[in-house]
């Protein structure tokens, strides 16, 4: 009943408006057609021509009544018809808008399940790699548990010592430079001896070193552990120092200067930066105190002293080689001029082979030249066109 369904002049005319105005207009008839009816009652003789045309006038308000009911249905059809359309544009409009807002929200979800998944992805080879890791580091844990188990045992530790050094002299020195345990003439045995070039005296190696003042010394809390601990690594190494000084310095059978190995660069730069004093007395008393690295060094330097060695004792050998090598450039330079002789001979008989062809082929063009038709025409004495007897004979 609220619904708009045409504007006159700018003001909007509702549907109950239209049944009002059409209300009135049918009362207005009735009471037009009553009164009329009255005065046509009072006076039917003298007004019948006017009531004719009254009947007249009320049949025409009567049919444009109808025809104006008519337009107003039909414009209340037309204006069902256009809310029916708007509403299914509306309705297609909607449909449409859910579909691609249904689209999206799928390829979104499309999207961050690939996503999450490749992040599950990249999760799981990092969770691989952690668990690598772990693997690795439960490995070197065990390994550090192991060593710390070694050096806590003196037997065991020697035996690491003496593991680590040994590997260092095998790497660096043929086996003819080395011994391992070898007995000495006053009955002790040194961890390895090395023998020099040119010197019968054998240089001492020792692999075993006082661990157990360097450990007190780490773990010390307190100010006077640590000086009693530190008074302990003096004590323990200098009286290393003096064991290996008395049993593997002998005049005439060992080098001047033996060797103390520490198995471990972090134990020896402990010693270096604390024990500074315990170092220059261990090299007064010819022992030198080394490292893993330093005794590589140091093996490094035999070897090279070893290979020069051995190249003197070849020497001569190596002389003879090189002499013969000598007479074999030599034979080979006296071979090559034979065969470049050969060459330079064969070059010339090939350029006297082409002179002579060369003549043969002019003599043939000459002979080819000739007109035997012509009988005044005579060939050529043989011996022009050959050139002469001699001359062909030397060709």
């Amino acid at each position: 009943m609220d619904r708009i369904l045409f504007l006159v002049s700018g003001a909007p005319v509702r549907l109950l408006d239209a049944l009002l105005v059409v209300a009135g207009a049918g009362l207005v008839l009735l009471a037009t057609v009553a009164v009329a009816l009255i005065r046509a009652s009072r006076a039917h003789a003298a007004v019948t021509a006017t009531a004719a045309d009254r009947q007249r006038e009320i049949d025409d308000k009567m049919a444009e009544l109808n025809r104006a009911s008519a337009e107003l249905a039909g414009r209340m059809q037309t204006v069902a018809e256009v809310l029916g359309s708007r509403q299914s544009d509306l309705a297609r409009l909607v449909s449409e808008r859910l579909d691609a807002v249904g689209h999206r929200v799928g390829q979104g979800i499309e999207q961050a399940a690939r996503n999450q998944g490749e992040n599950l992805g990249k999760l799981n080879e990092r969770l691989a790699v952690i668990d690598a890791a772990q693997t690795r580091l439960t490995g070197l844990a065990q390994e550090v548990v192991g060593l710390k188990d070694i050096l806590s045992n003196k037997q065991a530790r020697g035996a690491y010592g003496q593991g680590r050094m040994e590997a260092i002299v095998r790497d660096g020195l043929p086996p003819s430079a080395y011994d391992f345990q070898a007995t000495l003439s006053s009955r002790v045995r040194p961890d390895c001896v090395v023998r020099l070039p040119g010197d019968e005296r054998l240089l001492a190696i020792d692999a075993k070193f006082p661990l157990e003042g360097f450990t007190a010394f780490r773990e010390a809390q307190s100010d006077e552990d640590r000086a009693r601990a530190s008074q302990r690594v003096k004590t323990d190494i200098l009286k290393h120092v003096k064991d290996i000084a008395d049993k593997y310095l002998i005049p005439g059978e060992t080098q001047d200067l033996a060797i103390l190995f520490v198995p471990s660069e972090a134990v020896y730069a402990d010693l270096s930066e604390h024990f500074d004093e315990v170092v220059q007395k261990a090299h007064r008393a010819r022992v030198l105190i080394v490292s893993p690295s330093l005794l590589m060094m140091a093996i490094q330097v035999m070897q090279a002293i070893v290979r020069d060695a051995r190249v003197r004792e070849q020497a001569h050998i190596i002389q003879d080689e090189v002499r013969k090598l000598v007479d074999d450039v030599r034979r080979l330079r006296d071979r090559v001029g034979k065969l470049d002789t050969h060459f330079r001979q064969a070059q010339e008989d090939v350029t006297a082979i082409t002179t002579s062809a060369d003549k043969i082929g002019k003599r043939s063009d000459r002979i080819d030249q000739l007109d035997f038709s012509d009988p005044a025409a005579t060939l050529p004495a043989p011996r022009d066109l050959l050139g002469g007897t001699s001359r062909a004979a030397a060709e």
